[in-house]
């Protein structure tokens, strides 16, 4: 079909989008934004995402889909208000693009995020998206009435379209909100889409405690795995330009209140794979839909934010929490392939997971060098291999 690769990337933008902006709106809140603030964070990653998708695609005709980082905006839940309020937040928002630009020119920086441990990455990460993934079961107990209907269609759909099972799921909760919520506060977010300008703070605790582990997790649960389906599709665009320019579109969008901007990963396998066409060679037109799209859903930041607001809390968490849920199975999964690993895992996992903080600085940093020391330690005491005879 000629217009194959076209409806691909109106789907992928579709399914992206609404499968976790809830996430990205509850993490931009969770740092301290306002509700004009969120909006524009999610605008800001929305139109920052579609410049970069747009130019990539055109540029390299490769199906190279951008998105926000997901697994960011869960972390960000997870650390909480820094003290110095949403301006700290986007000061490490800043740093985590400038990062993302120097692991793109330094090639050094590139190869020392991949030494660090997989079992470690992994864990730090599943430690971080356990509490939102736990939202659901909170929801059946707290809300039982909306969260019964929408937990029952996610698991329908997703036994027979896993890619629509949580957007179906948020089709449901967003009349039962209407039905049963409170009426959204006046003078909250706008309809019409607005950047709101926030003044970045360069907090030292809140840029290691929000700013590095944002970058480690959008470079190892976003970017790697991102470049990783493109070439299991035969795709092999160079990183340098991606990682440059995605961490200056993270830049630019960070005094808006946009968190980060990547390399798509589980959407990406709709715009590379064989539902964008036939023909290889065309499916970079899927991409470039995919960020045509994501810019023109940005433009109802505003709405989404106010309905995010009229729910409660614990059933826009559980929406959230549905859409994770792959993504924790996928990081425990690498936390525990290896056997030589578990156990500096398994205390990155802890560490991060209990949430609690030191110095100042938040658990993920501190799950990251737990496991990291440990695994150090590990590989000191383990015994040279007996020579063969």
């Amino acid at each position: 079909m000629r217009w194959q690769p076209v409806l691909a990337g109106v789907v992928a933008a579709l399914v992206g989008f609404a499968s976790t902006f809830a996430v990205v709106l509850t993490g931009l809140r969770a740092v301290g934004a306002d509700q004009r603030q969120a909006a524009s964070g999610l605008l800001a990653v929305c139109l920052a995402g579609a410049v970069v998708a747009v130019v990539l695609g055109l540029r390299h005709r490769v199906p190279i889909s951008i998105a926000w980082s997901t697994p960011g905006a869960a972390l960000l839940i997870a650390a909480g208000a820094p003290p110095g309020g949403f301006p700290a937040a986007v000061g490490a928002f800043l740093l985590c693009g400038a990062l993302i630009v120097l692991a793109g020119l330094v090639p050094v920086l590139g190869r020392l995020i991949s030494a660090i441990p997989a079992p470690v990455a992994g864990a730090m990460l599943a430690g971080v998206l356990l509490p939102l993934c736990l939202a659901p079961v909170r929801a059946l107990a707290e809300v039982p009435a909306p969260a019964a209907p929408v937990i029952g269609v996610w698991l329908l759909v997703g036994r027979f379209a896993t890619p629509w099972a949580v957007p179906a799921a948020l089709a449901v909760a967003v009349p039962l909100v209407l039905l049963t919520g409170p009426a959204p506060a006046a003078g909250g977010a706008d309809a019409a889409p607005a950047l709101v300008w926030t003044t970045p703070v360069l907090d030292p605790a809140t840029l290691v405690s929000v700013g590095l582990p944002l970058f480690l997790v959008t470079m190892a649960a976003q970017n790697v795995p991102g470049m990783a389906v493109l070439a299991q599709f035969g795709y092999h665009p160079p990183l340098r330009p991606v990682l440059v320019a995605t961490g200056l579109a993270t830049m630019a969008g960070a005094p808006a209140g946009g968190h980060a901007v990547n390399l798509a990963a589980i959407s990406a396998a709709l715009s590379a794979g064989p539902d964008a066409g036939p023909d290889p060679s065309r499916r970079w037109l899927a991409s470039v839909t995919n960020g045509i799209g994501l810019g023109l859903l940005g433009l109802a930041a505003g709405p989404a934010t106010a309905l995010l607001l009229a729910s409660p809390p614990v059933l826009v968490e559980a929406v959230a929490g549905l859409a994770l849920l792959g993504a924790l199975g996928g990081a425990i999964t690498s936390a525990t392939a290896e056997p030589d690993g578990r156990e500096a895992a398994v205390v990155t996992f802890v560490v991060t997971a209990a949430g609690v903080g030191f110095l100042g600085v938040g658990a993920a940093f501190w799950g990251l060098l737990a496991g990291t020391v440990l695994t150090l330690l590990n590989r000191r005491r383990k015994p040279a291999a007996a020579p063969r005879a």
